[in-house]
């Protein structure tokens, strides 16, 4: 899993899987997996999915990265606490899942909290067979 700083203030971390290297075969079968994980955790809560990619290939002028089959975001939140109405700015957290032609590329934003971070890479790295 890798850390970078994307358009020069977001903290993304990433994770490319070569489809040989996961018994999942779809973005679908990895947001099932994923799902799962966050419906057996005590605080986290799974809200929807959103499909980027049939959203922007809708578009009149929507552009897609050349090689990509699906790309969706898994919506999720943690929050058991409302310590200060900024909390809500980062919140809900999402998993973005994209498959290319012989990848799955897995993105999240840094979770502000060091625990839940941890966690979240764990479950991303469970993707791995």
């Amino acid at each position: 899993m890798t850390k970078s700083i994307f358009m020069d203030k977001y903290p993304v971390f990433s994770l490319v899987i070569k489809k040989e290297e996961t018994l999942h075969i779809s973005v679908n079968d990895i947001i099932e997996h994923l799902k799962s994980l966050i419906e057996t955790h005590p605080i986290a809560t799974f809200i929807t999915v959103f499909d980027h990619y049939t959203h922007t290939d809708s578009l009149a002028d929507g552009e897609l990265l050349d090689g990509l089959k699906d790309a969706k975001n898994l919506i999720f939140c943690f929050g058991k606490q409302v310590p200060t109405t900024k909390i809500l700015a980062v919140r809900p957290r999402s998993i973005a899942i994209s498959e290319l032609n012989d990848t799955f590329v897995i993105d999240f934003l840094e979770v502000p909290n060091e625990q839940l971070q941890t966690l979240v890479e764990k479950w991303i790295s469970s993707l791995i067979k």
